[in-house]
């Protein structure tokens, strides 16, 4: 029988943690120039190898210290990536044993949720982790979709060349503050991956300022053609990073795309569920989207301390019964009211997995929807309207940051 053994690596093992969690995606080593990139987002006591029966390094899991947005707040979350255990030695318990002990470092360093973007939907479920947020993969044709003249508007937009775009960039985001539910901070490290090559050169640097000269948007895109005939342009700007505080600042930005010259298509993929671009635009079916796909996953690692760091509507309070199957103090009921929650030894109004409150934790999903899917036993009907008024959100949780 596999003996699972969990253990945080030393320095001189990050590289081959790594390479292992690269291959287990099916894609080369990194070179020495990515290598001294990536090293900068593997931090000492975060980077976690699993071993079965010997010394051989067969599996890994890695995260990073970030704020996160939740509604009426933000909290410390483990940013989890680099999860990847050698095909040869998967099913063996080892992936169970790696994420234990992340829940238990998250815990530890006072981080009551983790997050992470997902290689496949099917895998982390089962680990307590929810669905989130959600965001699209969307494609236009300048040309033949402008935005209207009565879409908001304010201020100009600029080109920067990469030395600049990665000096103001990072000021522009961290002055956004984390405005939205699901947003992330970054790091100084994040930046050092998040312009990588391709060449920097190769990308264009977008800056947007309102009409006092103050930037509040930005987005940077890859131009790629098809055909380098001078007499055909088929070229497509694939759209990277695209992060704007007022929607003045995104419809402009989206404008300055659209009426680029000599492009035919605009892809941009991570774009938020409901960004108003449709209504911004003469023709709405001019916005093809292409994927609708998931965004962050949220494991509640301290329940009581993760709900008692967002706000909640106004309402009667519901009692929830929780159950995990990997962390046993996080089991049994809370009483969740518009002053937050407590620990209660009342009878619960409805019951659900840790899962599914993860999902509907950052207000992307209906309490009723879960209700529908099976997710949430309901013990009092009147109830399910009520829990789902305290977590209802306006806006929509997006991250908008890979990692």
């Amino acid at each position: 029988m596999a003996n699972p053994q969990v253990r945080a690596l030393d320095e001189s093992s990050f590289r081959a943690a790594n390479t292992l969690f690269l291959r287990t995606l099916h894609a080369p080593p990194p070179t020495d120039p990515q290598w001294e990139r990536a090293s900068q987002v593997h931090l000492p006591g975060r980077v976690l190898g699993g071993y079965l029966d010997g010394e051989e390094l067969v599996g890994t899991a890695r995260s990073m210290p970030v704020e996160l947005s939740v509604p009426g707040g933000h909290l410390p979350a483990a940013a989890v990536t680099g999860i990847g255990v050698r095909a040869d030695k998967t099913r063996q318990g080892l992936m169970t044993e790696l994420l234990g002990r992340q829940f238990a470092g998250a815990r530890a360093a006072g981080e009551p949720v983790a997050i992470l973007h997902a290689s496949e939907a099917v895998i982390y479920e089962r680990f307590g982790y929810g669905l989130a947020s959600r965001s699209r993969r969307i494609r236009l044709e300048p040309g033949r979709a402008a935005i209207r003249s009565d879409a908001p508007s304010g201020g100009s937009v600029e080109i920067l060349d990469s030395a600049a775009g990665a000096e103001l960039l990072p000021e522009v985001y961290r002055s956004f503050g984390l405005h939205r539910p699901g947003m992330i901070s970054r790091s100084d490290a994040w930046w050092g991956l998040g312009l990588m090559p391709p060449p920097a050169g190769e990308r264009v640097v977008l800056v947007h300022r309102d009409g006092s000269g103050v930037a509040d948007g930005f987005a940077h895109y890859l131009p790629a053609k098809r055909d380098y005939r001078f007499d055909d342009a088929h070229v497509t700007l694939r759209i990277g990073d695209f992060q704007a505080r007022t929607a003045a600042a995104a419809a402009d930005l989206w404008r300055f795309l659209l009426e680029t010259d000599l492009a035919d298509t605009v892809v941009a993929a991570n774009r938020p569920v409901d960004e108003p671009l449709e209504w911004w635009l003469t023709d709405r079916r001019r916005v093809h989207v292409e994927s609708l796909d998931d965004d962050l996953w949220v494991r509640l690692v301290d329940v009581h301390s993760a709900l008692n760091a967002r706000t909640f509507g106004e309402g009667e309070p519901v009692v929830v019964a929780v159950s995990d199957a990997h962390i046993p103090d996080n089991r049994g009921c809370y009483r969740i009211g518009p002053d937050g929650a407590e620990r209660t030894d009342a009878q619960p109004d409805l019951s659900l997995d840790v899962s599914t409150l993860g999902a509907i934790y950052l207000g992307d999903h209906p309490v009723s929807r879960m209700v529908d899917a099976g997710r949430v036993q309901v013990r009092d009907p009147a109830a399910v309207p009520r829990f789902g008024r305290l977590f209802a959100q306006e806006q929509l949780p997006w991250c908008g940051t890979g990692f």
